[in-house]
């Protein structure tokens, strides 16, 4: 026997196999975008942009690059007179600061794709 119920954004499947019902929680909802902070540890300009990313913190997952550490190499040649630097999804967004309607654009342009 198989019983289906929807919940929201996803699906929820119990099967019986042998008595034993088996659950399976299949979600219809994509993963959150990655928008990607480059900084390292002392950085004002950095706490600032954050603190203006608060109400869109719901939207995406934020990663944050320290560019000063071991392996980022790459990153404090590209960005140490630029932090804060922000990518969406792995493409370039804004640098210095937090841009809004750049980052409303491409959270819209995001959510509205399939």
């Amino acid at each position: 026997m198989i019983v289906q119920r929807r919940a929201m954004q996803g699906a929820l499947w119990v099967i019986r196999h042998g008595g034993h019902p088996t659950f399976r929680l299949y979600s219809t909802r994509k993963t959150l975008p990655v928008l990607t902070l480059y900084t390292k540890e002392v950085c004002p300009l950095c706490d600032d942009a954050k603190e203006v990313l608060i109400p869109y913190r719901h939207r995406f997952n934020l990663e944050e690059v320290d560019i000063t550490k071991p392996g980022n190499k790459q990153w404090f040649r590209q960005y140490r007179y630029e932090i804060p630097v922000f990518h969406f999804n792995g493409q370039f967004l804004m640098k210095h600061r937090v841009d809004v309607p750049a980052l409303e654009e491409a959270l819209k342009k995001w959510e509205d794709s399939d």
